[in-house]
């Protein structure tokens, strides 16, 4: 007689450690790394302003430039401007740059005042043929509701220390002396933005000063004037710093990671503040629109 011996289901394997959460997270906040030897496609989108946007745009840019996977950078520009003093962080942020590796510039729609300001770090500019570039000067705007105020019979009550402490409030009238040190101040900015387009194009000062006038030109006049380099798209900003990298012409869109919800939330602010901007263009026939 024979006996049959059944087979033994094989011990369960030691079981595994779980995987650390906070590896994971890190895994996550850290995302894809940047492939080695293509041109980095950095954004300048929408209004300039001080805080947190302009700053995460600085430390992008420096990482950029410390960066030893990227051989060069193209800041693609679609942007009417903004804050004075953000316009020119950004520009010495790219200026940087620019001085370790080849910086091109790629003005897509509107490469305006600031923007136009930050795209003078670039060595070469280009732009597409019917964008707006230009707007070379400084504004200071506010409003005086003093007189509203005196009709609703509303009184602000004021105490200062400093003689121009407040300068620019808009619930009184603005003094000489206020009204003059406003000038000096958009003087002062204004001057140093005609110093750094002449220096970005290697025009003269006084010709700069002839165009800086706050107008605007497309891409082939801003050419013709010798505002911009090249009639050209983003591919052919590409082309031109892959060329002076000596790399291929392939490119890689970055941006800082950020939190999910923060995403969701500026998108969403982005898309209802269009939203809000295209009606009020539609109603009051304003705009430059196709």
């Amino acid at each position: 007689m024979t006996t049959t011996q059944r087979d033994t289901p094989p011990s369960d394997p030691l079981p595994r450690p779980p995987f650390p959460l906070d590896r994971l997270l890190a895994m996550l906040r850290r995302g894809r790394p940047m492939p080695a030897g293509r041109v980095a496609i950095v954004r300048l989108y929408g209004s300039i302003g001080g805080g947190a946007r302009t700053a995460d745009q600085i430390e992008l840019i420096r990482r950029l430039r410390d960066s030893k996977r990227v051989p060069a950078v193209v800041v693609d520009v679609d942007s009417p401007g903004g804050s004075a003093t953000a316009s020119d962080d950004l520009f010495l942020a790219l200026q940087r740059l620019a001085a370790k590796k080849p910086l091109v510039a790629s003005i897509r729609g509107t490469g305006a005042s600031g923007a136009y300001l930050a795209a003078m770090a670039a060595r070469t500019v280009v732009a597409q043929p019917h964008a707006v570039v230009g707007s070379i000067g400084v504004i200071s705007v506010g409003p005086r509701v003093a007189r509203l105020f005196d009709r609703l019979g509303v009184e602000v009550s004021e105490t200062k220390a400093g003689r121009l402490k407040g300068m620019g409030a808009p619930w009184r009238e603005e003094t000489d002396e206020e009204r003059a040190k406003e000038r000096e101040l958009v003087d002062a900015f204004y001057t140093a933005f005609v110093q750094r387009v002449a220096s970005g194009r290697g025009l003269p000062e006084e010709r700069v000063r002839e165009l800086a006038t706050g107008e605007v030109w497309l891409g082939e006049q801003a050419r013709d004037l010798g505002l911009i380099d090249e009639v050209g798209d983003l591919e052919r900003a590409v082309e031109i710093a892959a060329q002076a990298a000596g790399v291929p012409p392939r490119l890689a869109v970055v941006h800082l990671r950020r939190r999910l919800l923060d995403r969701i939330f500026e998108r969403f602010a982005t898309q209802l503040g269009e939203r809000i901007v295209d009606e009020l263009e539609t109603r009051l026939g304003h705009g430059l629109r196709t």
